[in-house]
C-alpha cells in the first residue's frame, strides 16, 4: 500500500515537472529576454539587404512586471538592460540579456527613459547579410 502511494506521488511530481518544462521558458522570462525574443522574431523577417522592419514592443510585456516608468539600454557591446521603476523613480528590477546578439548587431548604444506604458519602437535593417538595430525610440 505504501509503495503504491509513493509511486503515485512520484508520478505526480514527474507530470508536474513535465508540464512546467513543456510550458517553456516564456513563463520564466523577464522583460529583457522577452524583448530579445521579439528582436529575434523580427530579424527573421529580413531576407534581403535593404529590408527593414519596425518592432513595436509593448510595455509592460507581462502584466505585473515593469508597469511603471522604465529605462532601457541597448548597447553596442550587445546587452539589453531594463531599469523598471516605481512612480517615485526607485529601481524595482533591472533585468538584462545578451541573447539577441545571435541575430542582430547594435552599431551604437541607445539609452532611453520611457514613461509607464509607453511602447518601445526598434527599427531593424538588413545590410551586408547582417541585421542591424538602426533606431530605438
Amino acid at each position: 500500500m505504501i509503495c503504491g502511494v509513493r509511486s503515485r506521488f512520484v508520478w505526480l511530481l514527474i507530470v508536474w515537472a513535465a508540464i512546467l518544462l513543456l510550458a517553456g521558458c516564456s513563463m520564466l522570462t523577464d522583460s529583457a529576454t522577452r524583448l530579445a525574443y521579439d528582436i529575434e522574431a523580427a530579424s527573421k523577417q529580413l531576407k534581403r539587404d535593404g529590408d527593414r522592419v519596425t518592432l513595436r514592443h509593448e510595455m509592460p510585456s507581462r502584466r505585473g512586471e515593469c508597469e511603471g516608468p522604465y529605462s532601457v539600454q541597448l548597447d553596442k557591446v550587445g546587452a539589453i538592460v531594463f531599469w523598471c521603476r516605481d512612480a517615485a523613480g526607485t529601481v524595482l528590477s533591472s533585468p538584462g540579456t545578451s541573447y539577441h546578439r545571435r541575430f542582430v548587431q547594435t552599431p551604437e548604444t541607445y539609452y532611453l527613459h520611457k514613461p509607464a506604458g509607453e511602447t518601445l519602437v526598434i527599427e531593424l535593417e538588413r545590410r551586408d547579410r547582417q541585421v542591424l538595430i538602426i533606431s530605438v525610440q
